[in-house]
């Protein structure tokens, strides 16, 4: 594909040539998954609610995942600039915490309207332009949320959760088109969102010491580090990743550890 003007790429990487973009774009996951899709040679544009700030090699849109007119024309001007999409990476998302009697329905419907039918909205309105790529590419940030029981997560885990199975009924539909879909799962990450919920803690110290022991590593996962989870199943070097849920979890999916102090 060919780039626009604002668009200086490297020469080399596996990525030239081709162009992605990344909702949620502008801080945490989504930052570090721009600017590493765009160092290793991708035309990158950024859609967000806000986009100010962002480096002048990324391309960028103001778009509100939850609504229709907003996606449809982000999307399509991103196209524009770009000159076509080959890789969407769907990461706007928010968070929520409580059981399943702790939030109101609206509160629910507002959740699921970015978290999922953010997705939908976005590959619905970029499907024209995959369909015309020979490197179709989709992932979606998932968390390790759909996959294991998390305290006072109902709603964050019922959206995720979704997301899971929406990734890999997607990678069904359009496989024969040459669209892969796949998603990442990452475990807890040091994200602007995480860090907010800190600072909102009685005791942030012991609310993060706590978070770090959850994780089978001692720590919580970095943005750079699903980010690179992410820019391997969208590389055309992963041409046989399909419905493939990859974890960025530090082992809390698969690892059961004894307590540290009796190791």
């Amino acid at each position: 594909m060919t780039m626009g003007s604002e668009q200086e790429a490297p020469s080399r990487g596996e990525f030239t040539g081709l162009s992605a973009i990344v909702t949620g774009g502008a801080s945490g996951i989504g930052l570090a998954t721009a600017n590493l899709l765009a160092d290793r040679g991708a035309a990158v544009a950024v859609l967000d609610l806000r986009v100010d700030g962002l480096p002048e090699r990324l391309a960028r849109f103001a778009v509100d995942v939850a609504d229709d007119d907003s996606v449809t024309a982000g999307v399509a001007a991103a196209a524009d600039r770009l000159g076509g999409i080959d890789i969407v990476v769907n990461n706007a998302g928010i968070g929520a915490q409580g059981t399943v009697a702790d939030n109101d329905l609206d509160e629910w419907r507002r959740v699921f309207e970015i978290n999922v039918f953010g997705i939908v909205r976005v590959t619905r309105a970029a499907l024209p332009y995959l369909r015309k790529s020979e490197a179709a590419s989709v992932v979606n940030t998932c968390s390790i949320a759909a996959t294991a029981g998390i305290p006072q997560r109902a709603l964050y885990s019922a959206s995720k959760g979704a997301v899971l199975s929406l990734t890999q009924a997607m990678a069904a539909d359009h496989i024969a088109e040459g669209i892969r879909v796949n998603c990442v799962t990452p475990g807890t990450a040091d994200t602007p969102w995480v860090g907010r919920l800190l600072d909102s803690a009685p005791d942030p110290a012991a609310e993060r010491a706590a978070l770090n022991a959850r994780q089978p590593h001692g720590r919580l996962v970095s943005a750079d580090e699903v980010a690179a989870g992410i820019v391997y199943l969208a590389s055309p070097l992963s041409g046989s990743n399909t419905a493939t849920v990859l974890p960025v979890d530090g082992g809390m999916q698969n690892l059961r550890l004894r307590p540290r102090s009796a190791q």
